[in-house]
């Protein structure tokens, strides 16, 4: 009795020098359990150690939802497939694997609003976060912004630089407001820097055809997509506004019948 009283010493000695209290907690418990069902050590030692990776990992997840900047936690879960059923499950459910994040390769939501691209962004953003992924999540609006003040104080080529270590940047509402000509080709910029080497999410309510009109430019509007689309997969959503569902209105203005990938 007295040995086993020092070893759990010991134990609580060495996870408090590794900083690992989850060791400590489970190491006990776990002790009779592999006693009574005569777990090998190697067993012992892989139960032990995967309860402290286990709230690791569930804690680096939530610091990293947390610093990515989501509107709302909105999850895959809790999509409402009913409301898109031309969506195909097993293309979110394919996205979810975070393949496309280790290919460098992007996702376009496009459709009209309110059809949940911005779900499906954020959910697959903080899927991301949950398989260890640093995201940002911000409108094509702040991006610009932001890339802005970084060109105004001369460091944009260090924050693209910077911008390219998170593995996935998400780009809310491309569409929705028109960008001056230095905008638009700051936004380009962005698109270059992480073309091939980090990954992208769009959301859009208009088809590519259109996107000349938002950048004020259709040879950058069209080198940009070219760029976004060469390893990407492009995903329409259509029918009307989910949030207009119990409402006595039956469209918004904006929605158009020709919101497609064309």
């Amino acid at each position: 009795m007295l040995e086993a009283k020092e070893t759990i010493n010991q134990i609580e000695y060495y996870s408090r020098a590794m900083k690992a209290p989850r060791i400590r907690e489970a190491a006990p418990r776990l002790a009779g359990q592999a006693r009574d069902n005569n777990w090998t050590h190697e067993e012992y030692l892989a139960a032990v150690l995967s309860r402290e990776v286990a709230a690791r990992e569930a804690s680096g997840a939530e610091t990293r939802a947390r610093a990515a900047g989501f509107p709302a936690r909105k999850s895959l879960e809790d999509f409402s497939f009913d409301h898109q059923p031309g969506l195909k499950r097993d293309t979110i459910a394919h996205l979810a694997t975070g393949a496309f994040l280790t290919e460098a390769s992007n996702i376009v939501l496009l459709g009209p609003p309110g059809t949940g691209k911005t779900h499906l962004a954020t959910g697959l953003g903080l899927r991301a976060t949950q398989l260890g992924h640093r995201v940002l999540f911000a409108t094509a609006t702040d991006w610009v912004a932001r890339l802005q003040t970084a060109h105004q104080n001369g460091r944009l080529p260090q924050e693209l630089v910077r911008l390219r270590r998170y593995r996935l940047i998400i780009v809310d509402e491309v569409g929705y407001i028109p960008f001056e000509q230095d905008a638009a080709n700051l936004f380009f910029q962005l698109v270059s820097s992480r073309y091939e080497h980090a990954s992208l999410i769009l959301t859009s309510n208009l088809p590519f055809a259109r996107w000349g009109d938002v950048f004020g430019d259709q040879v950058v509007a069209s080198a940009m997509i070219d760029r976004i689309v060469h390893h990407a997969e492009v995903v329409t959503l259509k029918g009307s506004s989910y949030r207009l569902k119990h409402t006595q209105a039956e469209s918004l203005p904006s929605t158009r019948p020709e919101n497609t990938a064309e």
